[in-house]
């Protein structure tokens, strides 16, 4: 996520210049045709260029706003995740109760510490990489990995859950498919069997049983965004349609500019390459934003940071259990915060 007040012109024009590149071979080739070879047929009446236009700025719209609908959607589930992770952490720490305050601390820190490996597991699985995303796919997304970092894709699972598993808990949550479901069904393991024990009351366990089942719902929201993407249909006529437009840019300019020849010389028809240009990447950038927002889990520098909203989750449950040396906060880079 970027925390900056925009995007500064000297990343975002490097991050769309194939677009820029793209428009200037569209405009530049019927040009030098029209103007040098006389082939005055690319001129085009601008009405279907128009038309194509209104098509392509719909159906533009529609995909920014529904992308956008899925990032928003996104942090409002993380959104939840913390909300349910302290309540989580005082219901633990209320509810569970000993005779022995040091068996009771250490029960306090077992639990909540393996709320951290579920939160750490959600967050690499969320992190991996699927076949219809963009970040590693696109020339430009790759290059734009130069201003920021992914956490999960720098380290191993295993070397961030071990501070919070046991070591026979490790080696199971690592040899299943689901991680995250798995560590909360350890949590649900343990819980039972301190009520089996006496050491919280039916009441107490229905309480901390319901909080798994909001996280499972919040997981479960993860999941259908990450593995649900942006209808193909829809992004496909985008493309098309996007495309289609750029093609005809030049050609509707030429019909235009043509048409003041009498007044203001042949050399007016020159005014086509800027405009095209101008236009074009309008239109381009347009689908290119709207690539880069469909999918909030990926590692896009647009991504909800779900790393920094872990660490925080970690603070706060870590402050509860009155520890002092506590991890530092995730701080942006380039003012990307992922």
């Amino acid at each position: 996520m970027n925390i900056g007040s925009h995007y500064k012109l000297y990343h975002f024009i490097p991050w769309t210049r194939v677009k820029i590149y793209k428009m200037l071979i569209l405009s530049i080739i019927p040009t030098l045709l029209f103007y040098f070879l006389g082939w005055k047929w690319l001129a085009i009446p601008w009405v279907p260029v128009a038309l194509l236009g209104t098509a392509a700025a719909f159906i533009s719209g529609f995909k920014n706003t529904q992308t956008y609908n899925r990032s928003w959607e996104a942090r409002q589930i993380y959104g939840a995740i913390i909300n349910n992770s302290r309540s989580f952490g005082i219901l633990v720490k209320d509810f569970i109760r000993t005779d022995d305050k040091v068996d009771e601390s250490a029960l306090h820190q077992q639990v909540i510490y393996r709320h951290f490996a579920w939160l750490t597991a959600l967050r690499f699985q969320l992190r991996e990489t699927k076949s219809w995303e963009h970040v590693k796919t696109k020339s430009y997304n790759k290059e734009y990995l130069q201003y920021y970092k992914v956490p999960e894709w720098e380290v191993k699972i295993e070397d961030e859950l071990k501070a919070y598993l046991s070591d026979t808990e490790l080696q199971y949550v690592l040899s299943t498919k689901n991680r995250a479901t798995q560590i909360i069904a350890l949590q649900s393991d343990q819980l039972r069997k301190l009520n089996e024990d006496g050491k919280i009351s039916d009441y107490n366990y229905t309480a901390l049983e319901n909080q798994f089942k909001e996280l499972y719902d919040q997981q479960g929201k993860c999941e259908r965004i990450k593995n649900f993407p942006y209808p193909r249909q829809f992004s496909s006529i985008n493309l098309y349609f996007t495309n289609a437009l750029c093609f005809l840019l030049p050609l509707g300019f030429l019909g235009e500019f043509s048409k003041m020849n009498e007044k203001f010389g042949d050399n007016i028809v020159w005014l086509t390459i800027p405009f095209s240009v101008l236009l074009g990447w309008v239109f381009l950038v347009l689908e290119q934003i709207g690539e880069s927002t469909e999918n909030p889990f990926e590692g896009n520098a647009n991504d909800i940071p779900i790393t920094q909203i872990s660490r925080n989750i970690e603070i706060d449950l870590r402050e509860m259990l009155g520890e002092k040396e506590l991890p530092p906060a995730i701080q942006p880079v380039n003012n990307i915060v992922m």
